[in-house]
């Protein structure tokens, strides 16, 4: 248990360092802020095309309401946390990767529907808009990550067990193999 807090919070701290150095920012945050706005822009034009992206600004090409996707809003913290979580866990390396990709695009989901919600929100009551933005759905995107990963424990194979993968078989709970 020891190890694995150690190593979560070693990964923690490297990954949000990381994550604000410069070269990070311009070549990885604002690229993938960008595609996720154009990927939500997206899919609300399947059913509104009265909505365009510019790089990370979401807007409403008639009423002109917009919203911004800043750092703490692409779902990266979130993604770090899961990281840090699942890599920092003893286990399999390929249930690691599996886990990990399965999370990220969990949190991704979440997130653009986090951001669409928002979007409507905004253009119909900015205090609402305000209290699900600062409130609500922070606490959704991390407990989503906390979520996904307890799924990903509760699917580890248990030791010795060389079986399907799918973490269930017979007698009870899952216990994850220790390092």
């Amino acid at each position: 248990m020891l190890r694995f807090f150690v190593i979560f919070s070693v990964l923690l701290v490297g990954l949000f360092t990381l994550e604000i150095l410069q070269p990070t920012e311009k070549y990885v945050i604002l690229p993938f802020t960008a595609a996720v706005a154009d990927v939500s822009v997206w899919l609300v034009t399947l059913f509104d095309d009265n909505v365009i992206a510019t790089g990370n600004v979401i807007r409403d090409s008639v009423n002109g309401f917009g919203v911004r996707i800043e750092r703490g809003c692409n779902g990266l913290e979130a993604v770090i946390i899961l990281f840090a979580a699942i890599f920092a866990f003893p286990a399999p390396f390929k249930h690691k990767l599996i886990g990990f990709v399965i999370g990220f695009f969990a949190i991704q989901l979440l997130n653009l529907v986090r951001i669409i919600s928002l979007f409507y929100m905004g253009q119909w009551n900015y205090t609402a808009f305000e209290w699900f933005h600062l409130y609500l759905w922070q606490a959704l995107i991390i407990l989503d990550a906390l979520v996904v990963w307890l799924i990903w424990l509760r699917k580890l194979p248990r030791r010795g067990d060389a079986g399907d993968g799918d973490g269930g078989g017979e007698g009870g709970p899952v216990q994850p193999a220790a390092a």
